[in-house]
């Protein structure tokens, strides 16, 4: 057997180098680069490894391992699971910071490879700078916080390990059932050891994604469900997207007349103006939407974990007369509110199914409702978005504003708050590729340095993050990552002065106004004058403050042809947000001194007589 040797650092470095991946008939290396922030504990060996490797196998430097951990997963989410990027801390703080990210990505089921440095297998320093002890237990370390939000989590203690190791990390990657993080955590003494590594380790290795076919039995059932639904409408979730499958999604909605909602991360996959399409559905979604899932007879659910948001708490999608059919890769999701599971491929399966349903097809009063409802719904979106304001604007005139400055082939990234809420409510996605919102986690400081893995994905394309004050002033460092890779973004936030989302959600549920807006926390609010456009100046982005939706508009313009990074500032109301009539459970106070909560807690326990149970 032929060896060669290195150190376990340059071991896996060689072999992340020789991953590929077929796309559109080309080969393409899976990983495009490491995003690194060292210490103590991966400098000497991981740096070292990278160092050698820096213009085949690029290093990004971040300026927060969480923000550089969502840079990557965005990535990988944009280029459909596909190809992705690793990221490496040292140990402590450095690699806890990444944890809420490894939660981001688990949530999402979106692939990156985290490569976190770990106290000395050898244990002869202990306790070294950073380390967390156990006393009951010292081979626990802080790392073993990436266990419940891991897919795939081993400690290399041996450098021979990765040899079996590597392999399961490729699998867990790429695999369209567990794809999520890995998580490898990485003792600095390890890495510096070397050993004789099997050479056949780094022959260069070409992936496909798994694409399986639904089982005969489950779609003859599904099959004998739809060629009697009299109103059927289908759930198109992310799970359409990475499988690649919007084209046979058009193709098969339009061809057997079947209205297509679409959830948070399935939203592009039509789009907007489709014969088909009747917007997002669910907490966030359209009234056209919501009113066909209540009245649809069958309800066709592609690549979707029908969470909460979804589902409206399970009041929308779950009753007597109504069947639910998931179509997903995993078996986990496919069983899901009590639905008829299956399993298979987004793409092969709707496939199958459009081959074996012949000429049957819904009739066609059902898709001209479908219409009828989508044309009211898009004329409520033409009064919420216009430029009429009299006052601050809405969130939904600004995301308006956006629309109206920007091009087809744009991406609109966003995360958390209340602006995901109306964007899947009202922005006009042009196709795949040009909404990319993360929902799963609802993760605040995901907008801008998703955005930079966006753009590093999508380099042809301007990429506008949509963010509000309370997400930016949680991490708003890697703009100055943006502008350091010469990655341009335009940064459109929005000044509600505070928390504005959770505020309409602590009013609604009957509570005071208490700690979400600045005026109503502890402390001088007046003192907070934040100058957004003067930080962001001061980290290399063009800055400007406007004064309205017309100012906006013109900045966006401009900003999109500027050289650089741009962040646009723009005063808004934090009271206004678009109402669907759908209903989302969170949980109000039984008992209260304040008559405001009691009848929000009589009007709750009504809409859970809805739940089934």
């Amino acid at each position: 057997m032929q060896t060669v040797t290195l150190t376990a650092a340059q071991a896996l470095v060689a072999f992340l180098r020789q991953q590929y991946m077929v796309i559109d008939g080309e080969e393409q290396p899976i990983f495009a680069g490491v995003f690194a922030i060292f210490g103590h504990g991966n400098v000497a060996g991981m740096g070292e490894a990278l160092n050698h490797v820096r213009k085949e196998f690029p290093t990004y430097r971040a300026h927060n391992e969480q923000g550089m951990a969502h840079a990557a997963i965005a990535f990988a989410k944009a280029n459909q699971r596909r190809r992705m990027m690793m990221c490496t801390t040292s140990i402590g703080p450095g690699a806890t910071n990444m944890v809420t990210a490894a939660a981001l990505a688990h949530a999402n089921r979106l692939p990156v490879l985290l490569v976190v440095g770990d106290i000395f297998a050898n244990r002869k320093p202990d306790p070294v700078l950073q380390q967390i002890e156990n006393f009951g237990d010292p081979s626990i370390s802080a790392n073993d916080c990436f266990r419940p939000v891991s897919r795939y989590f081993d400690r290399i203690s041996r450098p021979e390990q990765m040899i079996n190791s590597l392999p399961v990390v490729m699998q867990t990657l790429l695999d369209p059932v567990n794809c999520g993080p890995a998580t490898l955590a990485f003792p600095q003494d390890v890495q510096a050891e070397a050993f004789d590594f099997p050479t056949s380790l780094f022959a260069k290795k070409v992936h496909r994604i798994r694409q399986p076919q639904a089982e005969t039995y489950e779609l003859e059932q599904a099959l004998e469900v739809l060629k009697n639904a009299r109103k059927p409408l289908i759930i198109a979730g992310g799970g359409v997207l990475y499988s690649g499958a919007a084209k046979v999604l058009s193709a098969f909605a339009k061809a057997r007349h079947i209205p297509v909602a679409e959830t948070q991360a399935g939203k592009g996959c039509l789009t907007w103006s489709h014969e088909c399409a009747v917007g997002g559905i669910g907490v966030t979604g359209s009234e056209a939407a919501n009113q066909l899932a209540a009245e649809a007879d069958v309800v066709l659910a592609i690549g979707t974990r029908l969470q909460d948001f979804t589902t409206a708490s399970r009041t929308l999608l779950e009753s007597a007369d109504k069947t639910l059919i998931q179509l997903n890769i995993g078996s986990f999701d496919a069983a899901k509110h009590n639905a008829l599971p299956l399993v298979g491929d987004a793409k092969a399966t709707l496939t199958q199914l459009n081959e074996q349903l012949s000429t049957w097809r819904a009739g066609s009063t059902w898709i001209a409702q479908a219409q009828a409802l989508n044309a009211q719904w898009q004329a409520k979106y033409l009064a919420l978005t216009a430029n009429n304001s009299q006052g601050l604007p809405s969130d939904a005139q600004v995301l308006g504003a956006v629309k109206r400055a920007s091009q087809p082939t744009d991406v609109v990234v966003c995360a958390a708050g209340g602006l995901p809420g109306e964007l899947h409510k009202l922005w006009r996605a042009e196709g795949p590729g040009t909404y990319h919102v993360e929902y799963g986690f609802s993760c605040m400081g995901y907008e801008i340095a998703g955005g930079l893995g966006v753009k590093m994905a999508s380099p042809e394309r301007d990429v506008i993050v949509v963010v509000g004050d309370g997400s930016y002033m949680m991490m708003n460092s890697e703009l100055a990552t943006s502008v350091m890779l010469k990655q341009k973004l335009i940064v459109v936030l929005l000044d509600n002065r505070g928390f504005g989302c959770i505020h309409r959600l602590q009013n609604g549920t009957g509570n005071a106004a208490f700690n979400n807006l600045l005026e109503d926390c502890a402390g001088d609010h007046h003192a907070m004058q934040i100058d957004f456009a003067m930080h962001a100046r001061s980290m290399g982005a063009d800055a400007e403050k406007v004064s309205n939706l017309d100012e906006l508009e013109s900045a966006i313009t401009k900003a999109k042809k500027a050289p650089k990074s741009t962040l646009i500032v723009i005063d808004t109301d934090p009271l206004i947000s678009t109402d669907n009539g759908s209903w989302w459970d969170v949980a109000v106070p039984q008992v209260s001194h304040r008559s405001e909560v009691n009848a929000a807690y009589e009007a709750y326990v009504k809409q859970q007589s809805k739940q089934p149970y």
